[in-house]
């Protein structure tokens, strides 16, 4: 029987591939996308995923507008990373589909409470609208089934500054109200970082045998026009020439957590450091342990250590392939 999940996602365009993944595994029931600000506008955000779950065949899916900007105020969003509409060289025309009445934080709060237990939530981008919902819910880390979060840099560096991963470094604050909020519970977010979402990638090759079943359909050159664009940003940083699935990993793991080994361990966001604000500090040597230590003791985060990149990549293809075929 399928899991329900919500998608909170900042649509750019790995989380376009995320949204379409959910909709292409048979393990889940995808019951609501919430938006928020991040890689672009939260605007632009609720009518770039829109667009994808119509193009998707998944128009029953329930979107709700989230926060438009991190609790602290600021917002910078990266265009050169995701083009200016977040979908790469996509440009997308006038969509109207509904959208819910309810914001993002209360969509959250309300399904959790309503399934208790049941639903896997997946967070693909700033954690804003999970901190608001826990407002609303603090006891949403009980209520939820599962929990999964693309975001941090556990084991390596950031990748917006030298110390910090994007989407906490977007809205620390609301970071930290997440991660403290699970601290010394036993059903622990599932955390995938930028040391293992970079090992995931999508060449052009892959986006050729994604799209070849119906290559001149809508959604294949949504496809076709997007990843390339997010390549192209890759290849220009001379790394590689290939596109880092990040949040397509943290849907994978939270259907299948057997594609990473797992640690728990302790997570702190880093909040006033002038060089190193948004950094995730976490305690991999297990300092909160020892008498001299003044960290907190209990663990609040199950950080992913390495992935099967391999299968996901495999798995990836595979489904979206399946859902371009099915979409002709």
């Amino acid at each position: 029987m399928p899991t329900p999940f919500i998608l909170d996602v900042d649509t750019g365009v790995d989380d376009m591939v995320a949204l379409l993944f959910a909709v292409a595994s048979p393990e889940v029931e995808l019951v609501a996308a919430t938006c928020v600000t991040g890689n672009v506008h939260v605007d632009t955000v609720t009518r770039n995923t829109s667009l994808v779950l119509e193009l998707a065949d998944a128009g029953d899916v329930e979107i709700a507008r989230g926060a438009s900007e991190p609790l602290d105020g600021g917002w910078q969003p990266f265009p050169v990373v995701h083009g200016p509409e977040g979908l790469g060289a996509y440009v997308p025309g006038h969509h109207a589909k509904a959208i819910s009445a309810r914001n993002a934080a209360t969509l959250i709060a309300q399904e959790a409470a309503r399934r208790p237990g049941e639903v896997t939530l997946v967070a693909t981008g700033p954690l804003t609208n999970v901190a608001l919902a826990l407002e609303l819910e603090p006891a949403l880390p009980t209520l939820l089934g599962g929990f999964a979060l693309m975001g941090g840099a556990y084991r390596a560096g950031g990748n917006v500054t030298p110390r910090a991963e994007a989407n906490v470094w977007m809205d620390p604050e609301a970071a930290a109200r997440v991660f403290d909020a699970w601290s010394g519970l036993a059903r622990r977010p599932r955390c995938v970082g930028l040391d293992v979402t970079e090992r995931v990638w999508l060449t052009r090759e892959d986006v050729q045998a994604i799209c070849a079943p119906a290559p001149s359909s809508e959604l294949a050159t949504l496809i076709g026009q997007a990843v390339p664009f997010y390549i192209d940003f890759y290849a220009s940083t001379g790394r590689f020439d290939g596109a880092s699935m990040h949040d397509p990993l943290a849907v994978a793991a939270a259907i299948d957590p057997s594609v990473c080994e797992w640690i728990d361990t302790r997570v702190e966001v880093e909040l006033a450091g002038r060089w190193t604000r948004g950094e995730t500090v976490t305690d991999l040597l297990d300092i909160r342990h020892t008498r001299w230590s003044e960290w907190a003791k209990e663990e609040n985060a199950r950080i992913a250590v390495s992935v099967d990149a391999p299968r996901v990549v495999a798995r990836l293809i595979e489904r979206l392939r399946g859902l371009v075929s099915e979409r002709a």
